[in-house]
This record gives structure tokens, sequence and C-alpha cells, in this order.
């Protein structure tokens, strides 16, 4: 197992995502990956290389460290460690300081100065309004740039969430229940938001995995309700041509981007 840590002066969340994606391109390779966040001082470096060194001897082979810290001296420190150290930053800083005439700036924080603090109550306003128009609790969907809608557990508030905290997006989501199943075509509180709609699927046997862990040994979690349910949701989205999509084996990011470009959605992210 090879130890992987994501380092940073920061949350780490941007070193974490850039170096799990490149991970992910090399298939076959078990690693257990680990963020340090707000690794800020020569010293938080010190302890940071203390765990390394540990895991690296525990796991007999060289850490990969993916870092984005800016303190010259505390990426000294953790260079000392002798594990591969790739810098996220490096790829990009170097050609613009080219390109721009200008050199880097090596104040730590300088991420959080570039905020666009107008989207970011805009995300704050969707988070909210994602929270109050979950799972059909208000049907005021006048405001909505977006209404999904699925039978339950197929992901609906999930991709609410996440598109509300990284787009923006005032995103509803609509549970189809047994009458909506049941009934022709789009349920009536939904045929005056057409245009706002999105459908989301699910595989049975995976629905009822999750609905099993949440309700187990229930009518709802059967395998025979849940292949009835997506069934009838498929069949009503087919026959309205409304745009949808799996959940099964797609993430959260592969969704949200997705649903935003076939729907063109504005968005108020950084």
């Amino acid at each position: 197992m090879r130890p992987v840590f994501y380092v940073s002066d920061g949350t780490g969340i941007t070193t974490e995502t850039i170096g799990h994606t490149v991970l992910a391109q090399f298939e076959g390779i078990e690693y257990h990956a680990k963020r340090f966040p707000f690794v800020d001082t020569p010293e938080k470096a010190a302890r940071t290389a203390a765990l390394i060194d540990n895991a690296q001897k525990q796991a007999g082979k060289k850490a990969v460290v993916f870092t984005s810290l800016v303190d010259p001296e505390a990426d000294t420190v953790i260079r000392d460690t002798g594990a591969l150290v790739l810098d996220v930053l490096k790829p990009f800083t170097r050609p613009l300081e080219s390109e721009l005439g200008a050199q880097r700036s090596l104040t730590i924080g300088k991420a959080h100065a570039l905020v666009d603090y107008k989207a970011y109550e805009e995300r704050i306003n969707a988070t909210n309004f994602a929270l109050t128009h979950d799972d059909g609790m208000n049907y005021n969907y006048g405001n909505a740039d977006l209404i999904l809608v699925g039978v339950s557990r197929s992901g609906k508030t999930p991709t609410c969430l996440y598109m509300a905290l990284h787009y923006g997006v005032k995103a509803a989501n609509y549970p189809l229940t047994d009458e909506d199943l049941e009934g022709e075509g789009l349920p009536k509180r939904l045929q005056p938001f057409r245009q706002k709609l999105f459908g989301l699927t699910i595989d049975p046997i995976r629905l009822q995995q999750i609905r099993q862990e949440r309700k187990p040994n229930s009518r709802y979690a059967t395998l025979e309700q849940c292949r009835k349910e997506v069934s009838r949701a498929e069949a009503m989205f087919q026959s309205i041509r409304l745009p949808h999509l799996s959940t099964t084996n797609t993430s959260i990011e592969e969704i949200s981007s997705k649903i935003i470009s076939q729907l063109d959605i504005s968005t108020h992210h950084y």
C-alpha cells in the first residue's frame, strides 16, 4: 500500500483534488491517502514530515506527496523526507511568470483574496434554498434554477447541495411517490416548471442496497419495489422526453456538470 499525502498551507482541497485526479490515471495502484491542511509554518511542516517518514518506514515504500506550499522553508522540510514531492502549482506558475513578466508571490493565503464575495453569497443563498426545498418540503419553485426529479434515494439531495455549494445553483428536488408513478405523465405540481426539470435514475440493485441501509427489511427496500419504481420513473422520463441520467456509476461532480451543461444554467462559482 503506497502512502500518499496532500499537504497544503490552506484547506488542501484543491491539492487533494488535483492529486486524486492524477492518481486515478494509474490503474491497479493501491494507496492510502491523507490530507494535511494549514501547514503554514516550518514547525507544522516538521510535524507533518515526521508523519510522512513514519508512514514510509511502515510501508517500506517511498511516499507520494502532493503539495501547494508557498513557504520555501516549509517546502524544504517536506522534501527532506525523501518522498516523491510534487508541487501542484509549479506546472502553472513558471510558464505564467515567463509570460506575464512577473514573479509568483510567496504570500500565504493569496487564493482567499481572489474570492468573489457576491458569488460566495449566491452559494450560501443557494445552499439555504436547497435545504428548504429538499425532498418535496416546499413546492414554491418559482425561484429555482433547477428541479431534480427521481425516486427516493436516487441521489437528488447530495447533487442539489453540491451544485449549491460549488456553483450557486438554486436546486430543488422532487421525490416521485407511488401516486406520481401510477399516474399519467408529469405530476401536476411540476407541470408549470417543465423547463427546469431534470431526471435522476439509478440501478435497482444499487437502490435496494442504499434503501436497505436506511430502512432494513422494509417493503421500501425490497428489490421488487425498487425495480418497479425505477422502471416507472424511467418510463415517465422517456414519455415526456425529460433529460435524465443514471447516478449508479457517476460521481456527483460529473452529474452536476452534465446537468448544468444540458440545461445551460448560469453558475456563480469561483
